[in-house]
């Protein structure tokens, strides 16, 4: 049987191309060696480049997304498995470049990324759905702001957010009216759009959905307890949380969220990976967003649900390498 060559692309132009790197490593451990040929990419600002063995770095040919090798050979990949977190692999960039040059790829396509990785666009887009979040005002920078409105519309505490990034970066949660000033100027380091949300208290979860051997499924979900005001970068990637999984939920409001995780994902035609995340208030799950490309390190909430599902991280993988080998190219 002719193996197939598999690049697991991973890096990133953001802040969590440090993430991204360890989800590469995992995945490019797990997928089977009987089966693929299993390569290294990774892709920063400065530099697009190939791994090899020894840790030698070659430079990446844009124009087809291969490599030329000392020895003369050129590696082609037949699927691109994309781990990118945030820019470019997440918001559509990097899957908008591979379908010009007919390059078959894991996960979403550019549209699902692109819309995704906007938090406005997305709770929109759902809210045709039926899907309800939290009570939003939208700022772009530059803008003249009314705090006395914003407080009169969504009350404090309330959170302050970049519409477009990833990892809880640029996140704040506003107590008071002069706390207002310094939460804009961290998301605004991120985006220049931002979200003004309420707060909405009570249980935070985080759900895991894939489509895996044809059908949609919840992975797990899982209860976010932070040691801090709310779910941050630092709770999620540096250890301030709690994760409990599955979380402490009565059956009729996990059937609510698995239900509506579930609708989320197929409303927007996803594929891939995906992990959603919701308050519950009241019984009622409230959609904050949905990553496309979720961390997939070993300490990562994804991985924890597939191994509690039964699923290993080999089949996993091993799934998405399948799915993106029988797209037909464009």
């Amino acid at each position: 049987m002719d193996k197939k060559n598999v690049a697991v692309v991973m890096g990133g132009y953001s802040d969590e191309y440090v993430v991204s790197l360890k989800s590469g490593q995992l995945i490019y451990e797990s997928l089977d060696r009987e089966l693929y040929n299993v390569y290294r990419v990774v892709i920063l600002k400065e530099k697009w480049y190939f791994v090899d063995d020894h840790n030698v770095k070659v430079e990446i040919n844009k124009s087809d997304f291969s490599v030329d090798l000392d020895s003369g050979y050129k590696v082609k990949f037949d699927v691109c498995f994309n781990i990118i977190h945030g820019r470019p692999g997440e918001n559509g960039e990097l899957q908008a470049y591979w379908d010009i040059i007919g390059q078959r790829y894991t996960g979403c396509s550019f549209y699902q990324s692109a819309l995704t990785f906007n938090k406005k666009d997305t709770l929109a887009v759902l809210g045709k759905y039926g899907i309800p979040s939290a009570k939003s005002i939208y700022l772009r920078k530059g803008e003249k702001t009314d705090i006395v409105s914003i407080v009169e519309q969504l009350g404090l505490p309330c959170f302050v957010k970049p519409n477009q990034s990833g990892s809880s970066l640029g996140i704040s949660k506003v107590k008071s009216v002069d706390e207002f000033d310094r939460a804009f100027e961290l998301a605004y380091e991120q985006d220049e759009e931002i979200l003004i949300e309420s707060a909405l208290d009570g249980m935070e979860v985080s759900v895991g959905v894939v489509d895996f051997e044809g059908k949609t499924i919840v992975l797990g979900i899982t209860e976010i307890v932070p040691q801090k005001e709310f779910f941050d970068y630092e709770a999620k990637y540096e250890g301030a949380s709690e994760e409990i999984t599955p979380a402490r939920l009565d059956a009729d409001t996990r059937l609510k969220v698995e239900e509506i995780a579930i609708k989320a994902y197929e409303s927007l035609g996803m594929s891939g990976f995906s992990r959603s995340e919701f308050i519950i208030m009241d019984g009622t799950p409230y959609m904050l967003e949905m990553n496309t490309n979720p961390g997939f390190s070993p300490a990562s909430i994804l991985p924890q649900q597939a191994k509690i599902y039964g699923i290993s991280i080999q089949q996993l993988c091993g799934n998405e390498v399948q799915k993106a080998l029988n797209k037909k190219h464009n």
